[in-house]
């Protein structure tokens, strides 16, 4: 069943993040935003971390620019994500529709882009059969959709983890690194999942289907959940909670981190690559250690260290990283790091401070 609209017919939208992010993506993204026009645009995971960024994107690009879009966003549960970001829910140009994206066969009618951006990872290592299944039959079903919709493009949040393990002698993992899971670790359910679908996505590739697929690494901003297997979330949690900011580890693993402004334009490029298959990392090659990390954070919010290492590094052990290569988006699509780590860091500690408070971050700008 589809949830009601309820708000009213102005088309001025009153954005939850920064409206400098969302001119960022404006300005970065100004040669596609004639290609979104009048677009019909089904999404799924549109009420999770890439989703709400996406659709404030997208919102605040309808409202600015007269685009006429229509977003078909896939909720399992409506009523709660009215809840959560009424702005979202309830703007005219967004439908929301009750379903699991495991079964879309009731959908029918003309998408002209269909964006998979659904990623649970609950059950990855609790039931990896199950996380595995879901991942894949998830793919399979917005696929099938894509093809009877007679959609013109085809957008994969893939991640990382479809490499595997990053060897400790490369630094920053390309897309043409023949790297896996290993299929006799049953925790890799995310990534085999992953790896899965996009050669799913790969068979339905044709020129009237481009299929895109980001593979996603560290990202961090706004709406990034707290209480998640995010480092970065974990730790703002721990600092906003008055209390030491904890690392569960030695600390030395490497990260890097992309704010979701970014991703968005990313996103947006890697959508609109012009050939029928395409696929391009998506984060920062900027490698900073999670004690690092961990210490600036403890900084933006302490203005001092308040950082406790759970287990003392051993000396010759190997450098976990987890790092993408992204030579081959800056020489494709253009695309760089817009928004340094630290302002990020800044800008994500500011959102979860008004939300605690419940407090409107940011006035109301009218188109």
């Amino acid at each position: 069943m589809d949830a009601p609209a309820t708000n009213s017919a102005q088309d001025i939208y009153h954005p939850g993040v920064e409206p400098d992010d969302l001119e960022l993506i404006i300005k970065q993204s100004s040669h596609l935003w004639d290609r979104l026009r009048n677009q019909h645009i089904f999404i799924t995971g549109g009420t999770g971390f890439v989703g709400c960024w996406l659709l404030e994107a997208l919102l605040w690009a309808n409202s600015h620019l007269d685009l006429q879009l229509t977003l078909s966003v896939l909720s399992r549960n409506p009523t709660a994500f009215i809840g959560k970001a009424p702005h979202l829910a309830t703007n005219r140009a967004v439908r929301l529709i009750a379903g699991d994206v495991t079964d879309l066969q009731a959908i029918h009618g003309k998408f002209d882009i269909v964006i998979h951006a659904a990623t649970d990872v609950a059950n990855k290592v609790a039931n990896p059969e199950a996380t595995f299944a879901q991942i894949v039959k998830g793919t399979q079903e917005t696929l099938a959709l894509a093809q009877r919709s007679q959609a013109d493009r085809y957008l994969l949040t893939s991640s990382g983890a479809v490499y595997g393990p990053q060897p400790e002698h490369i630094t920053h993992l390309s897309e043409n690194h023949p790297l896996a899971p290993s299929l006799s670790d049953i925790s890799t359910a995310y990534g085999q999942g992953k790896r899965v679908s996009e050669w799913l996505a790969a068979c339905r590739a044709s020129e009237a289907f481009k299929v895109s697929i980001a593979r996603c690494f560290a990202l961090i901003g706004p709406y990034l959940p707290l209480d998640a297997q995010f480092a970065a979330g974990n730790f703002i949690r721990d600092g906003l909670d008055n209390k030491p900011v904890t690392v569960n580890g030695d600390g030395t693993s490497c990260r890097s981190y992309l704010y979701a402004a970014d991703m968005v334009v990313w996103l947006l490029r890697i959508l609109f690559s012009d050939s029928a298959l395409s696929c391009y990392n998506l984060g920062s090659a900027q490698s900073i250690s999670i004690k690092e990390l961990a210490e600036t954070i403890s900084h933006s919010i302490y203005h001092e260290s308040r950082v406790t290492i759970a287990v003392p590094p051993r000396p010759g052990s190997p450098i976990q990283r987890y790092i993408p290569d992204t030579d081959k988006a800056h020489r494709d699509l253009g695309l760089r790091q817009y928004t340094d780590l630290r302002s990020a860091i800044n800008k994500t500690i500011t959102w979860e401070r008004h939300r605690r408070n419940q407090i409107i971050p940011f006035p109301e700008v009218r188109a």
